[in-house]
């Protein structure tokens, strides 16, 4: 088993106890070891002055090159308002099948009864599954309900589970077992070469 570390890499002083839900989530849903990750370095260059907000593809690369090595996802969280140039805002972004994602509590927040910390946690779970998801190799669902669907407002966040619908949850079964499969073939590979 390969695993995650969730990143606290706001701008704020971080919240233990929404932190230690979302990993108690992230650990439920993926079967995986998450450990809570304590560094003091945040993304120097990811901020658009033009736009007054972060560019999440910037923290991405970023977060590749900083993840500690035994890390083999690295979940970002922040408090700073996200975008990529193709829109207003994101609530968050992942590299499809790679090793990070960054998800903002900025407008989770927002509108629609998000001063709750209850209702801002349970937003802010569904959207790092959403977002680990991606890296795992998932991709939007159109199913209702299922945490894969695509959000464009929080409205549209909180009409979903924090599950996978049967369709992705056995899509991620699936790209998990190749993923094993491929990291044997790559460890028996390493120790022909050794001989």
């Amino acid at each position: 088993m390969t695993d995650i570390y969730l990143w606290w890499i706001g701008a704020d002083a971080a919240d233990g106890r929404v932190l230690n839900s979302i990993r108690s989530v992230v650990e439920r849903t993926f079967g995986r070891a998450v450990h809570v990750w304590n560094n003091r370095d945040r993304p120097a260059k990811a901020f658009d002055p033009r736009r007054q907000q972060h560019s999440s593809t910037r923290i991405l690369q970023w977060l590749v090159e900083q993840r500690p090595e035994q890390a083999h996802k690295v979940l970002a969280l922040t408090d700073v308002d996200l975008f990529i140039p193709i829109l207003t805002f994101v609530f968050g972004e992942a590299q499809l099948d790679g090793a990070a994602a960054i998800v903002s509590t900025a407008r989770l927040r927002a509108n629609h009864g998000g001063s709750s910390s209850r209702l801002l946690t349970s937003r802010l779970a569904k959207e790092c599954v959403h977002e680990l998801g991606h890296t795992f190799g998932l991709i939007h669902c159109d199913r209702p309900g299922c945490v894969m669907t695509r959000s464009v407002s929080v409205l549209d966040v909180d009409a979903k589970t924090v599950s996978f619908c049967e369709d992705c949850w056995a899509r991620y079964r699936e790209l998990e077992r190749e993923g094993r499969e491929d990291h044997e073939q790559r460890a028996d590979s390493n120790s022909d070469r050794g001989r």
